[in-house]
């Protein structure tokens, strides 16, 4: 209590004076605010990618970051990076039946299962496949761990666990303990299963291993998806035709009609020696009507010229798609307005963009960036990472920013997961300077640091991190600010209720914003590049173009 103590005394004085002491008049806490009230409004629908919400979007960025004084920083002199995508959506609502044994089991599509498809085929039919339990569906040579054991899935559905075999056990194992790696998330599962050839793949639901209930699922897993736009033969390769996620209670029925406990299959699935399990007797059957449409989905990018070294640059992102219209929640809400997620995070790089225009030319270019997609897989911010407007290799770092708090400030700044990587340091250092204190990240375990745009970056070598809220709540400390975030994501997360309202406090917005701003300015004004630790993944990439760098 008395670090929040003594945050208190300097946020009532010194920091709120040194902000203002930024060019155009510093952070402004109300104009975050307008901003979020905007993005989150019922006229922009949702924010998703190819809709009327879209334009409303990218018109209101374009705005923004013109007043401000940038200069277009997309393609051919224009604001914006077209995103080539496809959309596919269902036709009419996903069918599912389980065969245990002689009788049949009718699922309800977001209720006992989710089913999409991203296989370029009008109509996707299955009839009673096999099912065959993997495991966590995991293959990771480096760690001596291959949940398949050359088991042939063709012609069969995989059930897979959510995360990794560490996450449920006494102690760290082969993987991170309680920290998810990339092999816990989901994206990953569905492209291993892929290459595996399987005819579909369902994860089992695990609220605490997930990081998300059921809700989050139902309302992800029942809305259209996304994909860069592939090749015929290079998409049916790259999926499975048949994915999604089936309830614990429904999977646990199915594995009891097949003479199995999935609760001693999974405890048996946190071993290194585990042989997949046919789940005899039982079969799946599903039908899916599937339209798919070409879309052009857009990255806004604004630019402010450096100087004496204008060929470098220092990356300011947020994404600022949301989950649209869906079904409607228990309140009968179907747009999901996403102002937590991530409207904040866009606010905050538009007044970022103002003060840094407000103020003397940096020596490295900075590029603010509002992508589209993220929440379809990382897509808008993949395409910009493989179509940047400078090389890579010149790129000193990425500050990524999502999910802000509306809950007032607090003592702490934090980072998503554990980058290894030196801008976690430098973010500590620049909130001592303010009074405050960094905070590694709390949740490990939700695998946050492959959930964020900066991860499009980091795979290929690029420093990045995501920046995010503090839970060490000035009114109320880390107990306090734990509840309230727990609350968010037990019901709000990707959900209608993701709404701004009046009796926010915008005080954190822009606290963190101001930090964000002092990262961005030393990198932007020294000779400083960013690297990567001793035994980060990412090394290896970024060692490789070193030579293109100027000390």
């Amino acid at each position: 209590m008395h670090i929040v103590l003594l945050s208190s005394c300097l946020f009532a004085g010194g920091l709120a004076h040194a902000a203002n002491d930024l060019p155009g008049g510093g952070i402004d806490a109300q104009t975050l605010n307008r901003h979020v009230q905007v993005l989150a409004s019922e006229a922009f629908e949702g924010r998703a990618p190819a809709s009327a919400g879209e334009q409303r979007t990218v018109d209101y960025l374009v705005e923004q970051f013109s007043a401000a004084g940038l200069q277009p920083g997309g393609e051919d002199g224009r604001w914006v990076q077209e995103v080539p995508l496809v959309r596919v959506s269902t036709r009419q609502t996903p069918t599912a039946r389980l065969h245990l044994g002689d009788s049949v089991r009718e699922l309800v599509n977001g209720q006992d299962i989710t089913l999409q498809s991203l296989q370029p085929q009008a109509q996707i039919t299955l009839d009673r496949l096999p099912l065959v339990f993997i495991g966590y569906g995991i293959n990771a040579p480096e760690r001596g761990w291959d949940d398949y054991k050359q088991q042939d899935l063709r012609g069969k559905i995989a059930i897979v666990l959510i995360n990794d075999a560490d996450f449920h056990a006494g102690q760290p194992g082969a993987f991170d303990g309680r920290a998810v790696t990339y092999y816990g998330r989901w994206t990953y599962k569905y492209e291993e299963a892929a290459r595996r050839g399987a005819a579909g793949v369902l994860i089992v639901h695990d609220t605490a291993a997930a990081a998300y209930p059921w809700a989050t699922v139902r309302a992800s897993g029942t809305s259209p998806l996304f994909d860069i736009q592939r090749p015929p033969a290079e998409a049916m390769a790259a999926h499975t035709p048949l994915r999604g996620w089936i309830e614990p209670g429904v999977a646990r029925e199915l594995f009891a009609a097949a003479g199995q406990d999935l609760d001693q299959l999974s405890r048996q699935a946190m071993q290194a020696d585990f042989v997949p399990v046919a789940l005899a007797g039982v079969a799946l059957s599903a039908e899916l009507a599937l339209l798919h449409e070409p879309v052009r989905s857009r990255n806004v990018v604004a630019r402010l010229d450096g100087g004496s070294h204008a060929g470098e640059a220092v990356v300011f992102s947020a994404h600022w798609d949301s989950y649209g219209i869906g079904q409607p929640d228990a309140q009968g809400r179907t747009v999901r307005p996403g102002a937590v997620d991530n409207a904040t995070g866009v606010a905050a790089v538009l007044e970022l963009a103002r003060v840094f225009a407000a103020g003397p030319q940096p020596q490295r270019s900075l590029y603010f960036v509002a992508f589209t997609a993220e929440e379809k897989g990382l897509l808008g911010a993949s395409y910009f990472a493989a179509h940047p407007p400078v090389p890579l290799a010149q790129v000193a770092a990425v500050l990524n920013i999502e999910m802000f708090s509306p809950d007032g400030a607090t003592a702490d700044i934090a980072s998503w997961g554990r980058g290894r990587v030196s801008l976690e340091q430098d973010l500590a250092e620049v909130a001592s300077a303010r009074g405050r204190y960094y905070s590694p990240d709390p949740d490990l375990e939700a695998g946050f640091f492959y959930r964020a745009d900066h991860f499009a970056f980091a795979r290929l070598g690029v420093p990045a991190i995501t920046i995010g809220a503090g839970l060490d709540a000035l009114d109320g400390g880390i107990t306090a600010g734990r509840q309230r975030r727990q609350a968010y994501f037990a019901n709000c997360y990707h959900q209608a209720c993701d709404g701004w309202d009046a009796s926010w406090n915008p005080a954190g917005l822009a606290a963190d914003t101001l930090l964000v701003y002092d990262l961005g300015h030393r990198l932007a004004n020294s000779r400083q590049w960013p690297q990567w630790e001793d035994g980060s993944e990412f090394a290896a990439a970024r060692q490789a173009s070193q030579a293109q760098r100027s000390p």
